[in-house]
């Protein structure tokens, strides 16, 4: 693989799992130095920092809450004091799925979705703009339900990736002038543990697809690697669907 990220520094929140561990996967395999942050996952984030010392790579594992605004930009800071003070690349990706009917999903649940889902994205990008030099990345994971719900139940969840696609176009706005680009990465059903393609919704999702499977997790990684790197200089204020045609 072509080290298309060699000499950069990128930070992945929610990075020990699913989508987000490819991720981090990816950009150390381009030559990137990877800070991810996890909350739960201690033995997952062990793993995975192992897996890419041993091949190598500069990987940098911290323990933090996204929901937590404080902690999450201790952990941009020390990010730049470890790699040298600079932070080329950001990946949004914590997240959380609460699924319930309007009548009965709770306040706190609500305040959860957009604490995670939105309010990080946006403490994460404020807290890396004095370490992103010009030529810097963000990236979002969104996801299709912000173009399109079609079961019930998801309305909060829909809310917080919809939300992404107005704050990214501003961001874009208020970024580009420094040389940095934002961008939003829309994923369909994708193979993790919080929506496993032989679970229970699998059929049902795949009948509303025109590619009629879940994505993989390093699929994803790979949009987010062309995004994060030099080719996507020009590509700013997007919501990049990739959700085999989930949406179309």
């Amino acid at each position: 693989m072509a080290s298309n990220l060699s000499g950069k520094i990128a930070f992945v929140t929610g990075g020990a799992r699913g989508i987000g561990a490819a991720v981090v996967s990816r950009l150390a395999a381009e030559g990137a130095a990877v800070a991810f942050t996890y909350r739960g996952s201690a033995a997952q984030a062990s793993a995975l920092a192992a897996k890419i010392e041993e091949t190598g790579g500069r990987v940098l594992a911290i323990q933090s809450d996204a929901a937590d605004a404080d902690a999450l930009t201790r952990a941009i800071d020390q990010t730049a004091r470890h790699f040298g003070g600079k932070i080329d690349v950001l990946v949004n990706n914590a997240g959380v799925l609460y699924l319930g009917p309007v009548d009965a999903f709770s306040l706190d649940d609500f305040d959860k979705t957009v604490a995670v889902n939105v309010r990080a994205v946006f403490v994460a990008t404020k807290a890396v703009l004095p370490y992103m030099p010009a030529g810097g990345r963000i990236v979002n994971i969104g996801s299709t339900n912000a173009d399109r719900m079609p079961f019930p139940g998801g309305a909060a969840y829909a809310m917080s990736k919809a939300a992404l696609q107005g704050l990214v176009k501003g961001l874009a706005r208020d970024l580009g002038p420094k040389g940095i680009t934002v961008n939003n990465v829309q994923p369909g059903p994708v193979d993790t543990d919080m929506n496993p393609e032989q679970g229970e919704f699998g059929a049902g999702l795949h009948a509303l697809m025109a590619v009629q499977r879940h994505a993989r997790a390093d699929e994803i990684a790979a949009m987010v690697a062309y995004v994060a790197g030099p080719e996507a200089s020009f590509v700013t204020g997007a919501s990049l669907m990739i959700d085999g045609g989930f949406s179309a």
